[in-house]
């Protein structure tokens, strides 16, 4: 049996594949999912993101599941404990940032009924769409991760610089960044 041409980004890690075979770049719409790539993208600043996968599960214990009302009320001993979790990673900003994005977040769904909702507006709620040939041509951040990191730094989130939040729009799918000759772009574009 042949094996699946993937996104080369991946390689030959399990964990990387079944990511990418099943999660990156599908659409993602729920406010606890997009809470929960918000705080784990932002964990990843400077790391690999087969760091933070591993380290996933720990992520989903100590944040209560991503509930972002539970996160909003974590108090300065609750987080200084966490950091102490060897399950995550352990940087004091990024850590106390998780509580900060809650609460900007809460602020945001009264505004617009939904973070999904606000969030997804950058894209005009439509998946962008992208041609990539290689690895190579996918750029780091975009004109829309530029806005979007301008605006929800305005509204008080951390950890959410223009190349974060196009990670953070490629796992969420806002943008289909699969090269062409990956098995999952057209899955994910007919979607």
């Amino acid at each position: 049996m042949n094996k699946p041409t993937r996104c080369t980004w991946c390689g030959d890690d399990p964990l990387y594949q079944q990511y990418h075979d099943e999660e990156w770049g599908v659409p993602v719409y729920d406010d606890q999912k997009l809470f929960e790539f918000l705080i784990l993208e932002g964990a990843q600043a400077g790391l690999a993101w087969i760091t933070v996968l591993r380290k996933r599960e720990g992520y989903r214990k100590a944040f209560a599941d991503f509930d972002v009302n539970k996160v909003a009320r974590f108090s300065d001993k609750k987080l200084d404990k966490l950091l102490l979790n060897p399950e995550i990673i352990r940087n004091r900003l990024k850590v106390y940032s998780a509580r900060t994005n809650a609460q900007a977040l809460i602020k945001v769904q009264k505004e617009f009924g939904s973070f999904s909702d606000y969030i997804w507006g950058f894209v005009d709620h439509q998946p962008i769409q992208n041609q990539w040939q290689s690895l190579k041509e996918i750029p780091a951040s975009t004109d829309v991760s530029d806005q979007l990191s301008k605006d929800l730094k305005k509204r008080g989130f951390k950890f959410v610089g223009s190349t974060i939040m196009y990670a953070y729009m490629q796992a969420t799918g806002m943008v289909n960044d699969h090269t062409i000759d990956c098995f999952r772009y057209n899955e994910i574009k007919n979607s």
